[in-house]
């Protein structure tokens, strides 16, 4: 009987019924959820955040600027060119190993690209200049060497904001690696001073 009288209601009740409820059930709902003022957003107050380990939902985490990456691939390259090694490929990448900035030297070989990209994500994701890292690598069996997207040659540096890993600069392409690894360090060192 209930189903017959609901489906004979006008449209407009049908919908509203189910709304009005709703919204009733919202105001009826205790939250300590302040709102600041009349002009403001309202804001979450610390006790909304998960009580059981009190972990925020919403993570803040340390980025290098466009501009740094930019000056420290810059700076990389200079010290390989000093050193007759212009023909190097510099990437700087985050902790996920995303690009933030390249720049390949005159007469680089293609391959430097992806080796530049691959040591410094190495360098970031791990903490450490690829060339204290290598060591890991040995052993029988399935090692940190079978990760995909990584290059545990010397070459790479991490980028570090107090103690924490933001960023990687990888170098590819000089005939040895710890060449590379000396000019990935300059592009570290020229933007040493602005990390804290």
């Amino acid at each position: 009987m209930k189903h017959r009288i609901y489906t004979r209601l006008p449209r407009t009740l049908a919908v509203a019924v189910p709304v009005v409820a709703i919204l009733a059930s919202a105001a009826c709902s205790t939250t300590d959820t302040p709102v600041a003022n009349a002009s403001s957003t309202t804001s979450i107050s610390a006790t909304q955040q998960p009580a059981a380990t009190g972990d925020s939902a919403i993570v803040t985490q340390n980025r290098l600027s466009a501009d740094a990456a930019v000056k420290a691939a810059g700076a990389a390259l200079a010290k390989c060119r000093a050193d007759g090694l212009g023909f190097v490929t510099v990437s700087v990448v985050d902790r996920a190993g995303n690009v933030i900035a390249m720049v390949r030297g005159d007469n680089a070989a293609q391959h430097t690209v992806e080796a530049s990209r691959e040591k410094a994500y190495t360098s970031a994701a791990f903490g450490a200049d690829t060339s204290d890292l290598s060591q890991r690598t040995k052993g029988e069996g399935s090692t940190i060497a079978d990760l995909p997207g990584t290059l545990f040659l010397a070459g790479g540096v991490t980028v570090k904001a107090g103690s924490a890993s933001i960023a990687g600069i990888g170098v590819g392409g000089a005939p040895d690696g710890m060449q590379d690894q000396a000019c990935a360090a300059a592009g570290r060192d020229a933007i040493a001073s602005s990390l804290g």
